[in-house]
């Protein structure tokens, strides 16, 4: 088992950080937290959400100094792990499903982007 660096360490508080902002964001908007730091087979979905129409979104949560670096961090093979995260998740539950992306960037809101990718895109 590894030690952690300090610099991973950081990372992660500043991670946990901007989930709980996206959290509070979500829930300010009325979706209902379905689950947070979801472990599956296929990998670990930040937030699990449910819309208040009821579909259900896997929120991946990214924090960096700037809007363009945030949503450029949720690349191909990342939305592709989430996607079958998702599936695995999902597996039994019939409900509609999306896929969101948050981003925290320091001393501003967090913001939301709704249906940021499709798990066909990922293929």
């Amino acid at each position: 088992m590894r030690k952690r660096t300090e610099t991973g360490r950081t990372s992660e508080k500043r991670g946990r950080a901007a989930e709980l902002f996206a959290l509070a964001l979500l829930v300010c908007k009325g979706y209902r937290i379905l689950g947070r730091r979801v472990k599956t087979r296929a990998g670990e979905i930040d937030l699990i959400a449910r819309t208040p129409s009821g579909i259900v979104c896997f929120v991946e949560v990214k924090a960096r100094p700037d809007q363009f670096l945030a949503t450029e961090a949720v690349g191909p093979r990342q939305r592709g792990r989430i996607a079958r995260a998702a599936a695995l998740w999902l597996s039994g539950r019939p409900e509609l499903a999306r896929f969101d992306v948050v981003t925290v960037l320091p001393g501003r809101l967090p913001r939301h982007f709704k249906d940021a990718w499709r798990p066909e895109d990922c293929l």
